[in-house]
């Protein structure tokens, strides 16, 4: 978990999980009102939390615990119920991931941009460009998708927009060149960070998924390990869809955290559980509007409490 949480990325959170304390997820507290918990409300909780995109591990996760931390099963309350849910949900996502904002070797943080397209990767990389700048770092972006008709343009529209250098290639050519003249020219004008866009690789592409392993190595050479990271944007409103997508480029390359993108736009937001608790991976950063400026640093109990309201919506 990221340790510069402020208020907006609270508030934010809270805003952009409204869809999905609107749907059946938000009908949790109301099913242990009248007879707290018991087989029959513990098997209604496992309806909601199967329709919800949960998945079965996460799901029976969080009954397990649910039953392992009631000592009065019968005696609670639906307040008691929820707060028993939030910390469970808490201590689920609470995944440490590696520091974002700093990079203790002194030269350029490498950021790989991985995902599926129509994840809204290229978008993400302009939101994550505008964090670093609005945290007093130096940035260079560059357009790795040369595959995607337009992927490049759009970039750069981006960078124009932010006042961010993008360097570009041709449609088709080789993206690991993109990568390598990214990072040269990060170095080269001191840049503190680099962030890369790469191809929206489907699972089944499997010379796309080498393509990939490629450019991973390139950063890995010029920057070394410690200065590189894979970040995997997963669209939070395709639900299970999204746990398969992080398998497959977590076979590819070993991915450091999710950006886990449209929370707002989603009644599926339950989904970052499944996605930490299956895959082992930290969640680092949520999408919460379609602004540069609407990008949040996840935070595991405030998730936790917006997903979990006190009383129904």
């Amino acid at each position: 978990m990221l340790k510069f949480f402020g208020k907006k990325d609270e508030a934010d959170i809270d805003h952009a999980l409204t869809k999905t304390r609107g749907s059946i997820f938000g009908q949790i507290g109301s099913i242990f009102r009248s007879s707290g918990i018991n087989e029959d409300t513990m098997d209604e909780l496992e309806d909601i939390l199967i329709s919800s995109d949960l998945g079965f591990s996460a799901t029976n996760l969080i009954l397990d615990q649910l039953r392992e931390r009631s000592n009065e099963q019968r005696s609670k309350t639906e307040k008691e119920v929820i707060l028993l849910l939030r910390s469970i949900v808490n201590d689920t996502l609470n995944l440490k991931g590696p520091d974002w904002l700093h990079n203790p070797a002194g030269i350029p943080l490498v950021i790989l941009m991985v995902g599926v397209n129509g994840a809204g990767k290229t978008t993400t990389v302009a939101k994550l460009s505008k964090w670093y700048m609005d945290r007093g770092k130096s940035v260079i972006m560059g357009a790795g998708d040369t595959f995607r008709a337009a992927a490049s343009e759009q970039l750069q529209s981006w960078g124009n927009k932010l006042s961010v250098d993008v360097i570009t290639h041709q449609q088709g050519s080789d993206p690991a060149a993109v990568a390598f003249d990214t990072i040269a020219a990060a170095k080269n004008r001191n840049k503190d960070v680099a962030i890369i866009d790469t191809a929206g690789r489907l699972q089944g592409k499997s010379n796309l998924m080498e393509e990939l392993k490629k450019i991973h190595k390139i950063a890995i050479r010029e920057s070394g390990n410690t200065s590189v990271r894979v970040l995997l944007t997963i669209d939070a409103t395709t639900g299970q869809n999204g746990i398969s997508q992080a398998s497959a480029f977590g076979s590819a390359v070993k991915c450091d955290g999710v950006f886990l993108s449209k929370l707002d736009g989603s009644a599926k937001g339950g989904i970052a559980i499944p996605i930490v608790n299956d895959l082992k991976l930290p969640i680092a950063f949520v999408g919460t509007g379609e602004q540069p400026d609407d990008i949040a640093i996840f935070d595991p109990a405030i998730f936790a409490k917006s997903l979990l309201p006190e009383t129904s919506t």
